[in-house]
């Protein structure tokens, strides 16, 4: 069993990182495995809808999201991290997230994922409702902790500072450690995932 953490930060080993720190700290000591997979400081470029995604399985662009999607075929569940920008999530991690989730959404659909973002003030709030959108597209069960999985702090340091955020992310990991064993456990004993409905698309233009 294993849970991918993505870092959607410019910086490597910032708040971010500290942040995702949590969830790794959680798994060791549950003896559950966990990649880091840091986005890079690099433009990721956008979808454009080109369609080629579905003939090939691939994203056209290779920038790392096709490296972020095979991670994610091997992975159990998920954490996506993000730094607020501008109240929202970095664009790197939206640009990231729409590729992947258009060109390898099998590769995510029914496993648990968590959603954090980090600040020095405000605007965790509607960063993490743009994480979250992909989640419930893609039949994900969110998990939570006690609270919002916010942080806050402009440098590690700082947000070590911050013991109710990083409680919240300690408990937001032990519900997300539990239910992917829940899932495990239900796959061995003969209960299978929901059968997926082809999608319906309504049209609204008459």
């Amino acid at each position: 069993m294993k849970i991918l953490l993505i870092n959607g930060s410019p910086h490597e080993h910032g708040v971010t990182d500290r942040a995702l720190a949590e969830f790794r700290t959680a798994a060791e000591k549950a003896g559950v495995g966990t990649e880091t997979f840091w986005l890079g400081n690099s433009p990721i470029l956008t979808c454009i809808a080109c369609g080629l995604c579905k003939k090939s399985g691939r994203c056209f662009f290779d920038d790392g999201v096709n490296a972020l999607a095979d991670r994610a075929g091997e992975a159990d569940a998920f954490v996506f991290g993000t730094p607020v920008h501008y109240a929202g999530a970095s664009g790197a991690l939206k640009c990231a997230m729409g590729r992947l989730f258009y060109s390898a959404s099998s590769a995510l659909c029914g496993k648990p994922a968590v959603a954090l973002a980090v600040s020095r003030r405000g605007g965790n709030v509607t960063a993490l409702s743009e994480i979250e959108r992909f989640f419930t597209f893609n039949s994900m069960p969110l998990v939570s902790g006690n609270y919002w999985c916010i942080l806050h702090g402009t440098t590690p340091a700082e947000a070590e500072e911050d013991k109710e955020g990083l409680q919240t992310l300690r408990i937001a990991a032990e519900n997300l450690i539990f239910l992917t064993r829940a899932i495990d456990l239900a796959k061995k004993n003969g209960v299978p995932l929901p059968e997926r409905e082809e999608k319906i698309k309504t049209s609204f233009i008459r």
